[in-house]
């Protein structure tokens, strides 16, 4: 039992059983860790902690260490991964809780959570925490190492992915010794886990628009990367006539103008057909992202008519049908190609992480907030991965301006408060 405040917040679960709760005191150490964490990085003025470099592993020990100090069996698994087990459970369900190390986001508050409820013993379920070792993909261009070797979706080909040295090379020299057969074993069954929620920063302005620092998500949309390259005669800038010209950079502008009319109107563009139907389009006028992050041109000259333009698309919807007909209209040229099917959170889940944020936001401010907003979420999450294992749930926390990935990126220390588990003893 934390101690030392006298004001604290009973609650009783699902069986009856009463416990307390300290917020202040949780609050206070949930920030101080998060504060501790974010010093761990091997770049000056912002974080860097990509997959296996040496501010990756001196985080993960630190959160072992709190993960023991609370009481929790600890472990790395051979993808580099750092469990902590809450072993006083009633059943035989596993609940994963998921941040991992490269953000650090709530990476130091569940131990102090767990810690408080272990000693209370009213645990149904068994805890586990994981802290996975890779969502981003920074370091070998592949995403969601960790997760998806714990959901057995992980190729064994991973291990050879190569930048400087293969995977295998960077956890060999972390002294994790990982060969295709116990990568192999690092996938869970399916009836052994209970569900998996994650909690994560919203990367975006809604909760902030609308007053309010909790978010159910309803699901994770889809996505596909693509790499167009559009090729013309180069030429020089001033002797060649405008009516001889076939310059790529102009069509490329074309094309981006075209996708940006075809992610803003997909009614108008997409016909009915078996393939995209009517509610199928009504669908992508809600979560149709389009985006055009690079462009280069080569060769690259102020007084060069350009030979060849490359640009990078990347297209999100929760509806998948929707999304393949908008790549369809966007097809010729194509380079290379990333694509991840749509996640839909657990009903059941989402229920109940919004029903508990109800419930926190009313603890916390006395007062009404109204409805919590259920969002769609248009990054890509651990949770994605996680999905071919087990159920999946996800709760949004607001963050100032909707900044994310980048040393701007911030969210309150009131807000930084767990709010679902209650909900789920």
């Amino acid at each position: 039992m934390i101690c030392g405040c006298n004001e604290y917040l009973g609650a009783e679960n699902a069986e009856g059983i009463k416990y307390d709760l300290f917020p202040e005191i949780l609050k206070e150490e949930a920030v101080a860790r998060l504060n501790e964490l974010g010093k761990l990085s091997d770049a000056n003025g912002y974080l860097e902690r990509t997959f296996q470099i040496p501010a990756s592993t001196r985080a993960g020990n630190l959160l072992r260490a709190w993960m023991e100090d609370a009481g929790l069996k600890t472990w790395v698994d051979q993808m580099g991964n750092v469990h902590g087990l809450l072993t006083s459970f009633r059943s035989n369900n596993v609940l994963g809780f998921s941040r991992r190390i490269s953000s650090g986001f709530l990476l130091g508050t569940f131990p102090t959570h767990c810690s408080t409820i272990e000693n209370e013993g009213i645990f149904r379920l068994r805890l586990e925490v994981i802290a996975f070792s890779d969502e981003e993909g920074v370091r070998f261009q592949s995403t969601f190492l960790g997760s998806a070797a714990i959901a057995g979706i992980l190729p064994v080909s991973a291990l050879q992915c190569f930048s400087g040295v293969t995977v295998q090379g960077a956890l060999r020299a972390n002294s994790i010794e990982t060969t295709e057969e116990n990568l192999l074993q690092l996938k869970y069954e399916p009836e052994s886990v209970w569900g998996y929620v994650e909690v994560h920063i919203e990367q975006g302005p809604v909760l902030e628009n609308v007053g309010l620092p909790l978010g159910s998500v309803k699901g994770i949309a889809g996505q596909t990367r693509l790499k167009e390259t559009v090729k013309g005669t180069q030429g020089h800038a001033g002797t060649v006539p405008m009516n001889m010209r076939q310059d790529p950079m102009v069509a490329a502008a074309e094309l981006i103008v075209f996708l940006e009319s075809l992610c803003k109107q997909p009614d108008y563009y997409l016909s009915y057909d078996g393939q995209c139907a009517s509610l199928t389009v009504e669908s992508l006028a809600g979560s149709l992202i389009c985006t055009v992050g690079e462009i280069s041109t080569w060769p690259s000259a102020s007084n060069v008519i350009p030979g060849q333009v490359t640009f990078t698309i990347d297209v999100r919807a929760m509806d998948d049908t929707g999304r393949e007909a908008i790549i369809y209209e966007f097809s010729n040229g194509l380079l290379s190609y990333h694509d991840a099917n749509a996640v839909v959170c657990d009903p059941g889940l989402s229920t109940q992480l919004k029903s508990a944020s109800y419930a926190a936001l009313r603890r916390i401010t006395g007062e009404d907030t109204g409805d919590v907003p259920v969002l769609m979420s248009g990054a890509g999450h651990d949770a994605m991965a996680m999905s071919h294992l087990t159920k999946v749930g996800m709760l949004f926390v607001r963050c100032r301006g909707g900044i994310s990935h980048s040393p701007a990126e911030h969210v309150s220390d009131d807000d930084a408060v767990l709010a679902f588990l209650e909900t789920l003893l």
